[in-house]
């Protein structure tokens, strides 16, 4: 899961970076607190930025400060300094709904399924980065159902605070990110070579969820 979702960083955190960009036609926006909803969130997410930007021993952070005198650089390079939890943060309080929309529509879903499943993506990212238990566990918040998405989803009765929701929801931005990916091949190998893991214990639907049409996407 861990893996999956690092792809599923990289590709959230340059829509939020590169969308609000394009639409403001300002690349200092994530510094300017005019794009933001709470200036007590913007002020922490500035002290977060201010702390990893000053601490950053990155080469393209070295070769901007020796080359210009802007206090903080582009956002674009300013994202690659943040975490998932950071960047969802960022992104719920950017001020104009329109921008929150556009990103949004990048990974076919509505404003508030995008916040509610990047929530989950980020929460999963921290349990699997600090070992945290998964497996035979229930979700401590209550994720989003879609009703249209845009992409393929799921149709059989599913506990929605049982892993294999979460699952189902990282098989989803990969669907969108990466079409040809094998995210599925890797957990059935890994349910074949652990036949001892309970899959209903996971959340798991009863019936052939291999060919739910989120699974089957060719």
């Amino acid at each position: 899961m861990f893996n999956e979702i690092e792809k599923i960083e990289i590709a959230v955190r340059r829509a939020v970076m590169q969308i609000p960009t394009e639409m403001t036609g300002n690349p200092f926006w994530l510094t300017s607190p005019e794009y933001f909803l709470d200036n007590a969130k913007f002020n922490d997410t500035m002290h977060t930025i201010s702390g990893e930007y000053n601490k950053s021993k990155e080469e393209f952070v070295i070769h901007f400060k020796n080359t210009y005198s802007n206090p903080y650089p582009p956002s674009w390079i300013l994202g690659e300094l943040l975490t998932i939890g950071n960047i969802n943060a960022i992104y719920r309080n950017i001020k104009q709904n329109r921008i929150r929309k556009r990103i949004a529509k990048k990974f076919g879903l509505p404003i508030n399924v995008f916040e509610s499943w990047m929530t989950i993506i980020a929460v999963t990212r921290n349990a699997c980065g600090h070992h945290a238990r998964i497996w035979n566990k229930r979700n401590a918040m209550q994720p989003a159902i879609p009703s249209n998405p845009a992409g393929k989803w799921i149709l059989l009765p599913t506990d929605p605070m049982r892993t294999y929701f979460d699952l189902c929801i990282i098989k989803y931005f990969l669907n969108i990110i990466s079409p040809a990916n094998d995210m599925l091949c890797k957990m059935q190998s890994l349910f074949s070579e652990f036949p001892e893991v309970d899959l209903r214990a996971l959340g798991f639907p009863l019936g052939d969820w291999q060919n739910e049409p989120l699974w089957s996407v060719e």
